[in-house]
C-alpha cells in the first residue's frame, strides 16, 4: 500500500492524533472537541482552539467522549470532519483507516463508529487496535531490549479519562488481566480548579487555561511530607512558589508562566539539596519567621490578573498515586500494576515487572517514573527487578505504533467475508477486528478473502 493511503488516528478523549501510516509523526495533534467563547457565536472545532489569536478566556468545552467512551457520535463526526478533510485533506473514498479505540469499548460504540467510518466518510477498509498493544509494538520495533526478547510487557496508560494497566503478550493485550483506575489528566485539571478557585481567583470556567496550567507547573513529589512542610514557607524561601498569568484578551490571549525559570528552580536541584541563601544544604525544621501567615494566604487581590500556586503543585499529580488520601475509592496506581500482574500466569510475574512501559499524558510529570518505582518496589517481592521505561513521547507513541503497524506488510494479510454492513454483520467484524483483521467494505457490502 503506497504511502498516504492509509490514515492513523489516535482518537483519545482529550486529543486527536491524525496522519498517515509510515511517517514517524503525525501530520495534527488537536483536541477533540469544540468550544465557543461567551463573546462569540461561532463554535471552533479542533484545531481552532488552539489558533495564535483564539481567546480562550471562559471557552465553554463540548466532548463528543464522556468518562473514556464515545457518547456523542455527531460531535465526533464533526472533529474528524475537519481533520480528515481540512487538515489531512485526504480522500476518505480511496483511503483505509486504522482507528485506535478504548479498551473494552461497548458493542453500540463499536456499531457507531463503524457507521461514521464507512457510511459517513466512506473510508475503503477499517482496522480497529488497542492502545496497549501498539505501545508495545512501537518499543519493541525500537530495539526495547526485554520487549523484543521476552514478547511481554506492562503497559501503563495514564490518559485523559483513565488509567490502564494492561499485560502485553505477543503483541496482543491480556484483556482479562487489564486493571483501571478511574483517574486521568480530566480529574487532575479539575482538581486544580477547584485548588485555584479555592484559594485564590475564580477559575472553574477557564478548563484550558488550567490543564495549561497543570502541564507546566505540576510534578510528583518523591516525599510529599517533606514538601508540604517546605511550602509553608514565606516569600523566596518556598521553593514551589510560582505565578501564572491569566490572559487579559488584548495583550495575552493565552496563559503563561510568569518567570518560568524561576518556577522551575527546585526541579533542576538534586533532590536531596534544599536551596538556601548560603547555597548550604538546610535542615527540615521551619522557624516561625520563615512560616508563611495565614493571613498572607488568604489575602487575595481581585484585580490583579493571576494566581499563585505552591503546594498545588505536587498535591494534583498525588491523585494518582494515593487517591484514598483525597477521599477517592480507588486504589493507588502502584496498587493497581500490582493486580494486573497477579492476574497473569506466575511465569509472567518477573517479566512483566521488568518491562513496565510508560504512556499518556500524565507521565509527562517530572518524577513521575520515579516516584513510581519507590511506591511499586515494597509491594513486589525482592527477587523481582522493577524496571520502569518511560517512552520518548508519551503523547505520540500510541499513534507511531499505529504508523508502524499501518505500514507493515502485514497490514493487508487477512480480510474479512460478510454479506451486508449491517448490525449483525458488525457485531462479527468486530470479535475479527479485534484479533486485528482488516475489514474492506465495498459498496454496502464487505468483501472477504483470505
Amino acid at each position: 500500500m503506497s504511502k498516504g493511503s492509509v490514515v492513523v488516528i489516535d482518537n483519545g478523549a482529550g486529543l486527536c492524533k491524525a496522519g498517515f501510516g509510515g511517517d514517524r509523526d503525525p501530520v495534527a495533534i488537536v483536541p477533540n472537541c469544540v468550544g465557543k467563547s461567551p463573546a462569540s457565536k461561532k463554535w471552533l472545532v479542533a484545531d481552532e482552539l488552539r489558533a495564535a489569536d483564539t481567546d480562550v478566556t471562559s471557552v465553554s468545552l463540548r466532548r463528543p467522549f464522556d468518562r473514556g467512551y464515545l457518547v456523542n457520535p455527531e460531535l465526533q463526526r464533526e472533529v474528524w470532519d475537519r481533520v480528515i478533510r481540512t487538515l489531512l485533506r485526504v480522500d476518505p473514498n480511496h483511503s483505509s483507516l486504522l482507528l485506535v479505540e478504548p479498551l473494552f469499548n461497548p458493542p453500540s460504540v463499536q456499531r457507531v463508529t463503524d457507521e461514521i467510518v464507512f457510511e459517513d466518510f466512506g473510508f475503503r477498509s477499517l482496522c480497529v487496535a488497542d492502545s496497549p498493544s501498539l505501545v508495545h509494538l512501537f518499543e519493541a520495533s525500537r530495539g526495547h531490549s526485554h520487549c523484543h526478547q521476552t514478547q511481554c510487557s506492562l503497559v501503563v496508560d495514564c490518559g485523559f479519562s483513565f488509567t490502564h494497566a494492561a499485560p502485553v503478550l505477543q503483541n496482543f493485550t491480556l484483556n482479562y488481566a487489564v486493571k483501571r483506575l478511574d483517574l486521568g489528566g480530566k480529574v487532575l485539571t479539575n482538581y486544580l480548579k477547584e485548588l485555584v478557585s479555592y484559594r485564590s481567583v475564580n477559575v472553574m470556567d477557564e478548563t484550558l487555561i488550567i490543564d495549561h496550567a497543570k502541564e507546566k507547573l505540576c510534578f510528583v513529589s518523591l516525599d510529599v511530607s517533606r514538601d508540604l512542610r517546605l511550602a509553608r514557607r514565606s516569600g523566596k524561601q518556598n521553593p514551589f512558589k510560582c505565578t501564572y498569568v491569566l490572559p487579559d484578551g488584548i495583550e495575552h490571549t493565552k496563559g503563561y508562566v510568569k518567570d518560568f525559570d524561576e518556577a522551575q528552580r527546585y526541579l533542576s536541584l538534586p533532590y536531596e539539596t534544599l536551596p538556601t541563601v548560603s547555597g548550604q544544604k538546610e535542615e527540615l525544621t521551619l522557624s516561625p519567621s520563615n512560616l508563611e501567615k495565614p493571613e498572607q494566604r488568604m489575602k487575595v487581590d481581585l484585580l490583579q490578573n493571576e494566581f499563585t500556586l505552591t503546594n498545588e503543585r505536587f498535591l494534583v499529580p498525588e491523585m494518582l498515586f494515593h487517591p484514598a488520601d483525597l477521599g477517592m475509592n480507588q486504589a493507588g496506581l502502584a496498587e493497581c500494576i500490582v493486580r494486573a500482574v497477579n492476574s497473569c500466569h506466575p511465569l509472567l510475574h518477573p517479566v512483566l515487572y521488568e518491562s513496565i512501559l510508560l504512556t499518556g499524558g500524565s507521565t509527562l510529570f517530572p518524577r513521575f517514573a520515579e516516584r513510581l518505582k519507590m511506591e511499586l518496589r515494597p509491594l513486589v517481592p525482592d527477587d523481582y527487578q522493577v524496571k520502569i521505561t518511560s517512552q520518548e513521547d508519551p503523547i505520540l507513541g500510541i499513534w507511531r505504533g499505529g504508523s508502524l503497524l499501518a505500514s507493515s506488510p502485514d497490514f493487508e494479510s487477512i480480510r474479512l467475508l460478510a454479506a451486508l454492513f449491517g448490525e449483525i454483520v458488525n457485531l462479527s467484524l468486530r470479535s475479527w477486528a479485534d484479533k486485528r483483521f482488516i475489514i474492506i467494505y465495498q459498496g454496502g457490502s464487505i468483501g472477504i478473502s483470505f
